[in-house]
């Protein structure tokens, strides 16, 4: 069991000392894991004797690295972290203003009631132009956050030869200019195999030669320059499982910036990329030996039998979807029987420069698993492209109705 799992199990235990204790090791080793502060925050409230400095403190940076990241989920737990620690250092105004802030973002968090009538309570009691009542702090602090670990050797960087002037061998691969997309609009999205974990960050201009990567077994962090002199740090930690790191690649592109991390725990679904709870691997892994018997017995080939027969409404009579599935799988192979190496690279290179929507899907079609794909192809067609879905146990239950955009309606050709 790992630093942050260890301090999760001590925080449910009321093991206050020890939670602290355990979440300063597992931020010693990935010092930009936000959950991480939080929860020290919280121990750090709820210690005896309590330490609402260290609390505050910690809530901050908390803080600062979840708005660095977007984080919404994560902001908002920071700032209840910081109004807590606030409200139990007497500044009640600046308590009440993060409180605010936690509510525009989430009306319905459970405990904003209770507190918000702590603070009412407190603040009546107080004298007119009472200092504890004055409101002294930003929305986001600007606070110091730790740099990301740089000790340990990046992963490499995968790219393709660049061409060459036959007469003088000169490089003729045009000189990057630099990152052309604005930091606001950096935006990154995952999708997941039986076997990998596929994670793109969209930017274009990412330059190869300042770029830092470092892969572990539970975190991924990128760092490189932007045009205003300043550093675009993206790290996700901790994700949601393991990770082989030394079978996972990076690869920049003109456009984009992707991740192949191979799972640890091939067959392991993901519910999200990252998680709160760091031992959720651990515990898929206790049941994962009885996970790949259950595996196996229901994808055991039995040539006997054949094609299951799926519900539908055609007059045509019942369309074999593994059939079409296998189909376009091999119209997707064709050309690359021996399965070379620099397949993916020339898929890469096609989809560079075309529509990135259409890119996406195909390579998520052809990094799918059979039921995937029949559910792709099976729901695209028979709701006339209106609507696409990859879970093959709902799509095979019957016919994908029409779903038309709100305002339109769909009519009979």
């Amino acid at each position: 069991m790992d630093q942050a799992a260890k301090g999760a199990a001590a925080l449910q235990a009321k093991d206050y000392s020890a939670a602290v204790t355990h979440y300063t090791e597992a931020i010693s080793i990935s010092p930009q894991a936000v959950d991480y502060y939080i929860k020290r925050s919280t121990a750090y409230t709820r210690i005896s004797p309590p330490d609402y400095s260290a609390a505050h403190s910690d809530a901050e940076v908390a803080l600062t690295l979840a708005s660095k990241r977007g984080k919404r989920e994560l902001i908002i737990q920071a700032q209840l972290r910081r109004a807590i620690a606030l409200f139990s250092l007497e500044r009640y105004g600046d308590a009440k203003a993060c409180f605010n802030w936690v509510k525009e973002m989430n009306k319905d968090e459970k405990s904003l009631q209770i507190w918000g009538m702590k603070v009412e309570n407190k603040l009546k009691g107080l004298v007119e132009d009472d200092v504890k009542a004055k409101v002294t702090i930003q929305r986001y602090p600007e606070v110091e956050v730790p740099e990301q670990k740089q000790d340990k050797k990046p992963i490499p960087v995968r790219s393709s030869e660049p061409s060459k002037d036959r007469s003088t061998g000169a490089d003729q691969t045009p000189k990057a200019a630099g990152v052309q997309t604005p930091a606001n609009k950096i935006r990154h999205e995952w999708y997941q195999t039986d076997d990998v974990v596929v994670v793109t960050l969209f930017v274009k201009g990412v330059p190869k030669d300042k770029t830092t990567i470092d892969i572990q077994s539970t975190s991924l962090a990128v760092s490189f320059p932007l045009p205003t002199g300043s550093d675009y740090d993206f790290s996700l930690d901790p994700f949601w499982g393991k990770v082989d790191a030394a079978a996972s690649t990076a690869k920049i592109l003109a456009t984009k910036v992707e991740f192949v991390l191979k799972k640890a725990i091939a067959g392991q679904k993901w519910p999200s990329l990252e998680s709160d709870t760091p031992a959720a691997a651990e515990s898929n892994e206790k049941n994962d030996d009885g996970a790949k018997e259950a595996k196996r017995a229901v994808l055991a080939d039995n040539s006997t039998n054949s094609a299951p027969s799926y519900p539908t409404s055609s007059k045509s009579g019942p369309k074999n979807w593994d059939k079409v599935a296998n189909d376009l799988t091999k119209k997707a192979k064709k050309g690359n029987k021996d399965g070379e190496e620099g397949a993916d690279d020339g898929l890469e290179e096609e989809f560079e420069g075309a529509d990135p929507v259409n890119g996406f899907f195909q390579q998520l079609y052809s990094h799918a698993d059979p039921d995937t794909r029949r559910a792709m192809m099976k729901s695209y067609q028979e709701s006339n492209g209106t609507a696409l879905s990859t879970n093959w146990s709902e799509v095979g239950k019957g016919k994908v109705e029409t779903q038309p955009p709100d305002g339109m309606e769909a009519k009979p050709w």
